[in-house]
């Protein structure tokens, strides 16, 4: 484990084996995430819209799952409007 110190401005160093390791080079953007009493120092992607494609694609099909969530819902309404239009006639 690394110890860095808080400079008076706020910098922090990055000790040089852990810029390596994570292939880090002046410049680099990286985020701080506060896990609520403990910090992460998270690399940030470089493009993110590339690097984050296909992430879900063996994962199960989230438009599968509404569509067939919203035709459940139709059945029912469909027969709560049956009923309802019964009741009218009855009426």
């Amino acid at each position: 484990m690394a110890a860095s110190t808080i400079s008076a401005k706020g910098w922090i160093v990055i000790p040089k084996e852990i810029r390596q390791r994570y292939g880090l080079k002046a410049g680099d953007k990286v985020q701080v995430i506060d896990y609520g009493g403990s910090l992460a120092v998270i690399p940030a992607l470089k493009d993110p819209i590339h690097q984050l494609r296909g992430m879900f694609k063996h994962g199960p099909s989230l438009t599968k799952a509404l569509l067939e969530e919203r035709q459940k819902e139709r059945g029912l309404e469909e027969r709560k409007m049956r009923r309802w239009t019964k009741k009218v006639k009855a009426s």
